[in-house]
């Protein structure tokens, strides 16, 4: 007889697999009480309103006072969203993040005068403040960001009317989020045993990998069958989305929305296109690989479906969370006993919250609020890919933990660009240590598939993703419309490109634009395919010993948003306004692919 497995709810967790939301409020009603505090501290804000540029006194008082409330702010957003990450289905913790939402809006618009106002004192007027008030030092480089981007900050009124407008700019997302995480059910799958399984999104990927070629088509059909009943709400959803993004690029007289992501870390828009030029000049390698996969799964004719099964079967490789943690930890040796001694801590200080439970967020991510420890959700169900999740959300968390405890809180945040570093360079190192500790030659060959099943998903797979946003948001920068159909065309045929005629593009593939949480934060997946290069250029460098490297690399993660982006990680002697570090990372491809090849 058959059991279904069902995932449990969220009172039932273990408390020791859970995250310590207490360190950030002791209690919900601490939150509550921060709540006031934090609107009488905005109330209060208002009084600098018009006298920005009287003294340097009142400028540094000023932007002391604007640090401590975004500050708490973000600390009581941070909490409020991760205890309805939690449980999606948490009537009252999805309220607290909601009014977590509104209450961020408010912020907004309470300090939106401040740019305005700053960039109305004169030069020689901030110069003469600064010289004069040894505090306002700090401030420099926030100030010199402020005159970058002069030309797309506009007047106090304006400034306030796209604040308040902001909240329903993010309603596109919180839609799609909440019919993604709490609404959308997918049904069972009969697992390989017979059991009926709930599909959820931790699950798929785990079905994927099915050795039973029939679940991984049952999986693959009902998720996206699920979609596809909703495919023009969802759509309508995307484009809503797309056309906010849009509005405020105009707003804040930029070209393109594209161009306005990028801007705020001052990444120049050539960066994003040479990447898919670079990618699609190897694409004849992923067709290389795509046929490789057909020969060893032995099928005539090899399905999206068959994308994610290990090619070399192993199939007791299950690992415990407390084996991940001890792999992750012997894989990221060579940054040192102060990274291991902080990775350590991470585990065992209530950072993480390691299982599914009914209605938890899916993915998984890594947060925080400067001023207490960094946080990351994990969905761990035991596979190798898991423990590479584990290893690549740790980097984020102890770039934060680096960062926050080098900057004051105004630097401390750093940018997308450059945290998809430090979690993948992680993930390099764990696969160079796997590979070292290897068996026999199956087991080799096992870590070589998977880590070229790594490149796939984020260098190609990214890059398609990151080629998709460039072409739907320019269709709506044109005017055109974007319906369910123009949208599973164009994907459809963007898989057709980068996967080749080996394959039979399935039909349902045409949905999976539908389920990707990223495309509503537009232009951020382009920096998985940058930061994996980057990544193993910089890995590379530290498992070749080369001198002084890892202190470098350390002097990266510390130093948050005090520099660009770019210049960060030439400390570290990598170059991504060049083609080479794409182009090397794709070479590391080609060379694994062909010794599996040869097996």
């Amino acid at each position: 007889m058959s059991v279904e497995r069902k995932n449990p709810k969220r009172e039932e967790a273990d408390v020791k697999d859970c995250w310590r939301m207490e360190d950030l409020y002791p209690t919900d009603q601490a939150w509550e009480e921060d709540v006031e505090v934090l609107r009488q501290e905005l109330e209060s804000f208002a009084a600098y309103q018009g006298k920005l540029g009287e003294s340097s006194g009142m400028l540094l008082e000023a932007l002391r006072a604007q640090d401590a409330l975004t500050l708490r702010m973000e600390r009581l957003y941070v909490y409020a969203c991760q205890r309805s990450h939690q449980d999606m289905g948490n009537a009252f913790y999805q309220d607290m993040a909601d009014r977590a939402q509104i209450l961020m809006v408010q912020v907004n618009d309470g300090t939106s005068y401040v740019e305005p106002e700053l960039l109305e004192i004169p030069e020689e007027t901030w110069q003469r403040f600064l010289d004069g008030e040894e505090g306002l030092a700090v401030y420099k480089r926030y100030m010199e960001e402020k005159q970058r981007k002069k030309a797309h900050i506009l007047s106090q009124e304006m400034e306030g009317v796209l604040a308040k407008a902001s909240e329903m700019g993010q309603s596109p997302q919180n839609i799609f989020m909440m019919f993604n995480n709490a609404d959308i059910r997918f049904g069972t799958v009969r697992g390989a045993d017979g059991s009926e399984q709930e599909l959820t999104h931790g699950r798929y990927v785990q079905f994927l990998e099915s050795r039973d070629r029939r679940v991984r088509r049952e999986a693959f059909e009902k998720l996206y069958a699920a979609y596809d009943r909703f495919r023009h709400t969802l759509a309508a959803t995307f484009s809503a989305n797309v056309k906010q993004e849009l509005f405020f690029a105009r707003m804040r007289d930029y070209d393109s929305s594209r161009e306005a992501a990028l801007d705020q870390a001052n990444i120049p828009v050539a960066v994003y296109d040479r990447l898919i030029e670079a990618v699609h000049s190897h694409l004849p390698v992923m067709y290389r690989y795509v046929r490789l996969r057909r020969k060893k799964l032995g099928v005539e004719k090899l399905h999206m479906y068959d994308l994610y099964v290990p090619l070399v079967e192993n199939p007791s490789r299950e690992y415990t969370f407390d084996q991940a943690k001890e792999l992750v930890k012997e894989g990221l040796a060579p940054l040192g006993e102060d990274y291991i001694r902080l990775l350590e801590e991470g585990f065992q200080g209530g950072w993480i919250d390691v299982y599914e439970n009914q209605g938890k967020r899916s993915g998984a991510y890594s947060w925080g609020a400067y001023g207490t420890h960094p946080y990351v959700l994990l969905n761990h169900n035991g596979t190798l890919d898991h423990v590479f999740t584990l290893a690549h959300e740790m980097g984020h968390a102890l770039h934060s933990y680096y960062s926050d405890k080098a900057q004051p809180y105004i630097y401390a945040g750093y940018k997308i660009f450059v945290a998809e570093v430090a979690s993948t360079c992680n993930e390099a190192l764990l696969i160079h240590h796997l590979l070292g500790k290897a068996k026999d030659e199956r087991e080799r060959a096992y870590l070589i598939d998977h880590f070229l099943d790594k490149f796939k998903g984020t260098l190609f797979r990214q890059t398609m993703f990151a080629e998709f946003e460039r072409t739907v948001h320019e269709m709506v920068q044109r005017g055109e419309v974007l319906t369910a159909e123009n949208l599973c065309r164009i994907y459809h045929a963007l898989n057709v490109r980068y996967y080749g005629e080996d394959i039979e593009v399935d039909k349902a593939i045409e949905m999976e634009w539908a389920r990707i949480p990223h495309f509503y934060n537009a232009f951020y997946v382009y920096q998985y395919a940058t930061g994996f290069s980057a990544a193993i250029a910089i890995s590379s460098k530290i498992l070749a010993g080369e001198p002084g490297i890892v202190e470098k690399y350390k002097q990266f993660l510390s130093g948050g948003s005090s520099m660009d982006c770019i210049d960060l990680l030439k400390i570290c002697g990598v170059d991504m306004t060049s083609k080479e570090p794409v182009e090397n990372a794709l070479r590391v491809f080609e060379r694994y692919l062909e010794e599996l090849e040869k097996r």
